[in-house]
């Protein structure tokens, strides 16, 4: 049976907090870190990853970003994507100070934006040993298109109004991540809404709200660039239906990737957090990290 503990980290003077999940034993193991897409928090399937990680012999370090969950940071929920890359980076340096982790092998892992952040922390860093990037974002300008240019205009126009509420101090203007066609929220594609609601627990309140601002800078937000200067293995796992990161920036990306590994599977973007997809998924991250730490 995996064992949690919490933990935290510093981070550029504020408190990330997370889980750390391993199995028990006398030997040091691969670390695998772990933090979720847009407006996610750990609560939201990452720690049945990490518990089939753990039972496989990782150590999974899972984490919220700062404004999120349970991490520090005020204002609340307000997606910064410099922070949460630094976050990574801070993560990366605390996983390496814990006593049983193999420093030689920590993998990152993303999933959604989060897939977009590890290619481009795991650039910055040069010294994991492997990446895995889930239904990844890997192209602002792509991501933004698939929202068509009625709700691009309604969510720039949110997005400023947020913008000024910053410059006066004053409370964020938030919009819902998850909406049906025609609300305004972050994403709105026909049966995402529907399918989203399977990664959220029984018991506890997700604030699934997102300070709008982000819209100002998520179209220019393309980490795909980085995938030709990435020099360690690369699991890249595509979502064939997927109504919410499109898949051609993904394969542009892997075709660059001097190492990368490409599985596609045949189901939308929501449908890889939970079974009977998860399965597959989560198997195909273990097989691929079996034989890229050999």
């Amino acid at each position: 049976m995996p064992q949690k503990k919490d933990i935290q980290f510093d981070s550029n003077g504020l408190v990330c907090r997370g889980w750390l999940i391993t199995q028990p034993g006398d030997k040091k193991s691969p670390c695998i870190i772990m933090a979720h897409g847009f407006n996610g928090v750990k609560e939201l399937r990452l720690e049945a990853y990490a518990e089939r990680f753990a039972d496989a012999g990782y150590q999974a370090l899972v984490f919220d970003y700062r404004h999120y969950g349970s991490s520090d940071g005020e204002p609340r929920q307000v997606l910064d994507i410099k922070k949460q890359q630094q976050d990574w980076h801070a993560a990366i340096q605390y996983a390496r100070t814990i006593p049983d982790v193999d420093t030689g092998k920590i993998i990152l892992w993303g999933t959604s934006f989060s897939g977009g952040h590890v290619l481009q922390v795991a650039v910055e860093d040069n010294g994991v040993a492997a990446v895995i990037s889930q239904v990844p974002h890997m192209n602002g300008l792509a991501s933004a298109m698939k929202a068509g240019i009625i709700q691009i205009i309604r969510l720039g126009f949110a997005a400023i109004r947020d913008h000024v509420n910053r410059i006066f101090n004053r409370s964020p203007y938030s919009v819902p991540a998850f909406g049906k066609p025609g609300d305004l929220a972050a994403m709105t594609a026909p049966g995402e809404y529907e399918a989203s609601r399977k990664l959220y627990p029984h018991d506890g309140d997700i604030n699934e709200m997102v300070a709008a601002r982000i819209f100002l800078s998520v179209g220019r937000y393309s980490p795909g660039k980085y995938a030709r200067r990435l020099a360690v293995p690369w699991l890249v796992q595509a979502a064939m239906r997927d109504k919410t990161t499109p898949v051609k920036p993904v394969f542009k990306a892997v075709l660059k990737a001097p190492k990368s590994r490409l599985i596609t599977y045949q189901c939308g973007h929501f449908e890889v957090y939970v079974p009977p997809m998860f399965d597959q998924v989560v198997n195909d991250q273990i097989t691929f990290l079996k034989h890229s730490l050999e």
